[in-house]
């Protein structure tokens, strides 16, 4: 780990707490995407309490990161989230809908490369 950085006790609950509290940045990569991913602002904020973590990045360029999954009957999507705990807040990098190829059909497991 970074040397310096905290990490969250309960990533789940830190994100959870960041999204009903309101203390969320958009980058302008995710505000790019979501319209041409199908993904609204409204599933993500909505899904909070269904969120599942389903990798962990630690040692992230600039804050630990943390990729949930919701998956419904309706569909799955992922959500990129970097956390900044001395500021008590979190920053929505991406989202995307998990693509078969990639993903195990759990849709939260990666598949191995080949």
């Amino acid at each position: 780990m970074v040397p310096g950085r905290k990490l969250p006790e309960d990533p789940l609950a830190f994100i959870r707490g960041c999204i009903l509290g309101r203390r969320l940045f958009w980058t302008y990569h995710v505000n790019m995407r979501l319209a041409g991913r199908h993904i609204t602002r409204d599933e993500i904020l909505a899904a909070a309490g269904r969120y599942e973590v389903v990798e962990s990045y630690p040692d992230d360029k600039y804050l630990p990161s943390y990729l949930v999954a919701d998956v419904q009957p309706t569909g799955a999507f992922h959500v990129l989230f970097a956390v900044d705990v001395d500021a008590d807040q979190a920053t929505i990098v991406t989202a995307y809908r998990p693509h078969p190829d990639e993903w195990a059909p759990d849709l939260k497991t990666r598949r191995t490369q080949s």
